[in-house]
């Protein structure tokens, strides 16, 4: 389990280093999404795995709340992102790539120092407050990305069905996007209040520890 983390952390590191690399050799954070690009797609539907570990126990966190988000980022990386070139170019899709590593860097982190038992202050303080300004910073860029891929889709009718058809069966991916833009009102302010309360919780606790110490 410890490998497993330790595996997990270094991934996100690998495209940490590659945006940094980039930005280095290049002067500019503009398009920085194809420096990374591959080992983005590789990693992150390998995180599909994640639901099961979740599901068996193997990571200590929830499985519904994992799903949605490693589907909802599988969705950004390869059914809007890789989908729709134009959007490739976005600053949006850095705002989420760069929200996505921080985080996953130090969400990692945080599971091998506990299993190791020698969790540090800062990375446990680190898991538990900076998710304030990056899930809303990953939120954004998601909805950005997916609201600028929308006249493309329109205009190439990308995955979309229409009838007639033998199947009787029509699908419009523009009207599905925004449903997709949409679902983000009641679901994001859940997760967001969700660990807002683990913070209380976990900080609160170790306060009290370090006063009866």
């Amino acid at each position: 389990l410890l490998i497993l983390d330790s595996l997990l952390s270094f991934r996100w590191l690998v495209i940490a280093v590659g945006l940094v690399r980039a930005y280095l050799a290049k002067g500019s954070y503009h398009s920085l999404y194809y420096s990374i690009e591959k080992p983005l797609k590789f990693f992150q539907t390998g995180a599909l795995l994640e639901i099961l570990h979740c599901a068996f126990g193997i990571v200590p966190s929830s499985v519904v709340l994992t799903a949605f988000q490693v589907m909802s980022r599988v969705f950004l990386t390869w059914a809007v992102t890789h989908s729709v070139k134009e959007v490739q170019t976005e600053d949006s899709v850095l705002l989420f790539v760069v929200a996505w590593t921080i985080t996953e860097i130090i969400r990692y982190s945080f599971y091998t120092f506990s299993l190791l038992n020698h969790l540090p202050y800062l990375i446990k303080w680190a898991r538990y407050t900076l998710f304030i300004v990056l899930y809303p910073m990953g939120v954004s860029g998601e909805l950005l990305t997916i609201y600028a891929a929308l006249p493309f889709v329109r205009q190439s009718g990308l995955y979309s069905i229409s009838l007639p058809n033998k199947y009787n069966f029509s699908f419009d991916y523009y009207t599905f996007l925004i449903l997709v833009m949409i679902s983000y009102i009641p679901i994001f302010p859940q997760l967001y209040f969700h660990m807002l309360h683990q913070r209380r919780k976990v900080l609160s606790h170790t306060e009290e520890h370090k006063k009866s110490e």
